[in-house]
């Protein structure tokens, strides 16, 4: 296994750090990362990422941690299908999702043709936050509830004997002990959120497309005009985002970890 991952993950991110500052006459230098930062749809397709991962992991979150937390006070059977239902929704995030929605709420969808309403294009930023919000809230609960638990019935009799409102137990014990576990999954998603490629490709032929990271890559893959160091370059930045988001990430269960 140490073997497959030297050779799948390892390999390919020394060999796209060394196509990030090799030059095409030779030697190494900055500048494949100058053009990338001095090219507008690049530079359009960075911010479009971030923002898109931003907007998405902050979502999820406001609408995943409450409906988390009313799982966790659910019976046995509702709590089975609600689980199996984020379930199918997190892992039903590819191609077929995207044209599901494009069949749905496009410009002939079916929703759109019986209210007789538009909804934004599945391709732009507003559309694709809608398609995103399909796996990434189920992920976000999936990701959240065993963390729920860390919260014991005792505490909030404890409080209540103490003669502690509703309010003063979340703002000082039930906020403080979750909020470390809800960061980690805010980060989770976020970092899945800029990663994504499929949904984004099916996505990118709608008009008014959003230029995400991603999909820079692949058109830079598809066509080599300009070069694929501008894909490595790309890569790169994915790469060190992705690590920086798993550090932040490690620190937040590291700080999490005293309550269980």
């Amino acid at each position: 296994m140490l073997l497959f991952t030297f050779a799948l993950l390892v390999l390919p991110a020394l060999r796209l750090v060394h196509d990030t500052f090799a030059l095409r006459g030779g030697g190494y230098g900055l500048a494949n990362i100058v053009k990338v930062i001095e090219n507008p749809v690049d530079l359009r397709a960075i911010g479009g990422s971030l923002a898109l991962g931003f907007v998405q992991a902050t979502l999820a979150t406001a609408i995943g941690a409450p409906a988390a937390w009313l799982i966790t006070r659910m019976r046995l059977g509702g709590k089975a299908f609600w689980l199996s239902l984020m379930n199918v929704a997190s892992n039903f995030a590819g191609i077929g999702l995207a044209f599901g929605f494009v069949a749905l709420i496009g410009a002939t969808g079916m929703l759109t043709l019986l209210l007789g309403v538009s909804f934004p294009s599945v391709g732009s930023f507003s559309g694709m936050n809608i398609v995103y919000l399909y796996f990434n809230v189920p992920m976000f609960v999936l990701l959240t509830l065993p963390a729920l638990s860390v919260l014991k019935d005792d505490w909030q009799e404890a409080a209540e004997v103490c003669r502690a409102t509703r309010l003063q137990f979340w703002r000082h014990v039930g906020i403080p002990v979750l909020s470390p576990f809800v960061v980690a999954g805010w980060l989770l998603v976020f970092t899945w959120t800029i990663g994504v490629y499929a949904v984004a490709y099916a996505l990118a032929s709608s008009p008014g497309a959003q230029k995400l990271i991603t999909l820079q890559i692949g058109t830079t893959l598809e066509s080599s005009v300009f070069g694929f160091e501008r894909a490595a370059v790309l890569s790169v930045l994915l790469m060190l985002l992705a690590v920086g988001a798993t550090a932040l990430y490690r620190l937040s269960l590291r700080r999490a970890a005293r309550w269980l």
